[in-house]
């Protein structure tokens, strides 16, 4: 039966345990959070031992996994035997490893927790162990977070752990590290463990402990290209060829271009209030009024052609039919296109 991740944590802490456990899918933050919780909590210590197995796809066969999983217990109720990079296994996709886990998945060892984390990857739901898997095991699909889930997703994360966060810290995680789920937690378990006795996660904490400067970010270039002010969008975007390994080129020119894409929404909405613009940009009302002051600034067909402009720095960052040009010229001739 396919569950949420949140859905199995919680079954987990319960003790309601199952002899077979499947985790596939895009976003590894949620396989390796049920995996680690799995290894840490279901046996104790002593019983670790002779009861925890672990194991990695491209070292082993099937068959000897389902070795594994079929031994029973040394003093302990339960065994646990863990897959980890379950998609490098090499006979997984074959006929007979494939058919081998379908015939184990249909009789398992029920005192043995088998456990697979299948990364990057989703089983072809067409395949009959598919089938055998969303029948018989307990089968979490990991799907990444679309953008505009990414601020809930932070919000819950931090209050799960007794804190809480502003609206605009949230929204600086999301544009700075986007929608990569385990860079979120890790950093914000970087600015709780800086927290002290604070209680409040803001935007000064984010620029402190996540390493976005102050002056120079890709916030403040987007106000400055907003505002259009030219002298300090070039003074940003060199500071940012200097510092090439803190602010890499290419996300910032996917940022800009999600900027002037909604842009192009705001552009088209017929509803023009702040409270509709925020639905259709997909963007909290703190930032509403910025996006409206760059649509005068940038009337439609500007922004049409400055996603354009956009495009072709973008190529010419991966160096897709352009000569080799550095991040910081690039940056600049970009910034002098889309104020110009």
């Amino acid at each position: 039966m396919a569950y949420t991740p949140q859905q199995v944590l919680t079954a987990l802490k319960q003790r309601i345990y199952a002899p077979v456990y499947f985790f596939h899918g895009e976003e590894p933050y949620y396989i390796d959070t049920l995996v680690n919780y799995i290894e840490s909590n279901v046996l104790n210590a002593s019983e670790k031992d002779f009861n925890l197995t672990v194991v990695y796809g491209r070292d082993r066969s099937m068959h000897e996994i389902l070795t594994y999983a079929r031994r029973f217990p040394l003093g302990s109720e339960r065994q646990v035997v863990i897959v980890k990079e379950a998609q490098e296994l090499q006979d997984f996709n074959k006929e007979e490893g494939s058919r081998l886990l379908e015939v184990y998945v249909q009789s398992p060892q029920p005192a043995t927790l088998l456990v697979w984390a299948y990364k990057y990857k989703v089983l072809d739901p067409r395949k009959s162990l598919s089938r055998a898997l969303a029948q018989k095991s307990v089968l979490v699909h990991a799907k990444k977070l679309y953008d505009n889930q990414v601020a809930a997703w932070v919000s819950a994360y931090v209050q799960e752990k007794g804190l809480s966060i502003t609206e605009k810290a949230t929204l600086m995680l999301q544009e700075y590290i986007g929608n990569d789920l385990s860079k979120l937690a890790n950093e914000l378990e970087k600015i709780q463990l800086n927290l002290g006795k604070a209680t409040n996660i803001d935007d000064s904490m984010v620029q402190a402990y996540v390493g976005i400067s102050r002056k120079f970010n890709v916030f403040e270039l987007q106000k400055a290209l907003a505002q259009k002010d030219a002298m300090r969008a070039l003074q940003i975007v060199l500071h940012f060829g200097e510092h090439p390994g803190s602010n890499p080129a290419i996300p910032l020119v996917a940022l800009l271009c999600s900027f002037f894409s909604k842009l192009l929404l705001l552009h088209h909405a017929k509803d023009k209030s702040e409270s509709a613009l925020a639905k259709v940009l997909q963007v909290s009302f703190y930032f509403v009024r910025d996006y409206l002051l760059a649509a005068q600034n940038y009337p439609l067909n500007k922004v049409i052609k400055n996603i354009q402009h956009l495009h072709q720095a973008d190529l010419q960052l991966k160096g897709v039919g352009y000569p080799a040009t550095s991040e910081r010229q690039i940056l600049q001739e970009l910034v002098l296109k889309m104020m110009h």
